[in-house]
């Protein structure tokens, strides 16, 4: 009778030890990320303290792992970017919108780097695109309309340039070719010159 009448709670149970364990792997596997882009399974698997069987169990392959974690971080850079000030001169709102968005990136460390080098192309475009994306794009596409930004080039290119600049910024810093605390500063510069009006023929 005793296990008859505990049946009914076993699966609730279960599901609530499995998202835990999920939680566990995914901050582990951040923490690990960040640290080093080749981390491995068996070493995310220590940092959460659970064996690579329940890590397997819940993630069928490394990239998936890596795609979970970095659908989750893009997340949180969304929602950390909504209280980003947009208005304005256009070219002090694109250093508040550097500024911001690579305090995100910095925090995830390397895990960009693991997501470019774990990912095709068209998964890493496709996550970006929603809200974060959307935001970037709003905001040139706007500062276009008023001939802050050129209009020489798509607003989908310029967007392409912008997420390609802060990942090669990352992996500058992985290689230790850039200190993490320039980033910011050499991204707007950049992000700066490649938004520019282009000059009026004569």
């Amino acid at each position: 009778m005793d296990s008859t009448a505990a049946a009914p709670h076993q699966p609730s149970r279960v599901r609530a030890d499995a998202r835990r364990n999920i939680e566990l792997i995914l901050d582990a596997a951040e923490t690990c990320l960040a640290r080093d882009a080749d981390a491995s399974m068996g070493e995310i698997a220590a940092e959460a303290g659970l064996g690579r069987v329940t890590v397997y169990g819940h993630f069928k392959s490394r990239p998936a792992l890596v795609e979970a974690v970095a659908r989750r971080t893009l997340e949180a850079a969304d929602e950390a970017l909504d209280a980003v000030d947009l208005a304005g001169d256009a070219v002090e709102a694109l250093g508040r919108l550097v500024t911001a968005t690579w305090q995100v990136t910095l925090r995830s460390g390397s895990v960009i780097v693991a997501v470019e080098k774990a990912l095709p192309p068209t998964t890493v475009r496709e996550m970006h695109a929603g809200g974060l994306e959307d935001r970037v794009r709003g905001f040139i596409a706007a500062a276009q309309t008023t001939g802050e930004f050129r209009t020489d080039l798509s607003t989908d290119w310029l967007v392409s340039v912008f997420h390609a600049v802060l990942h090669a910024a990352a992996v500058e810093i992985d290689a230790g070719r850039m200190e993490p605390g320039d980033a910011s500063t050499v991204i707007a510069a950049t992000m700066g010159a490649a938004l520019r009006p282009t000059d009026p023929q004569p």
